[in-house]
């Protein structure tokens, strides 16, 4: 598997708000493709779920 990155919008849960960021493309347990980055604003890891790989 390449190293594939998603550059988007995650949701932030301690800013609240949607935010900017580029995280790596990891597939987990279950099979699914998740995104997984840093909030550019206050550092927490973000995840976001971007369907069957």
């Amino acid at each position: 598997m390449s190293d594939e990155t998603y550059k988007g919008e995650f949701y932030c849960v301690k800013c609240k708000e949607k935010r900017e960021a580029e995280g790596k493309v990891v597939v987990s347990d279950n099979g699914r493709r998740m995104a997984k980055g840093q909030c550019p604003v206050c550092g927490t890891n973000l995840n976001r779920i971007l369907g069957k790989a």
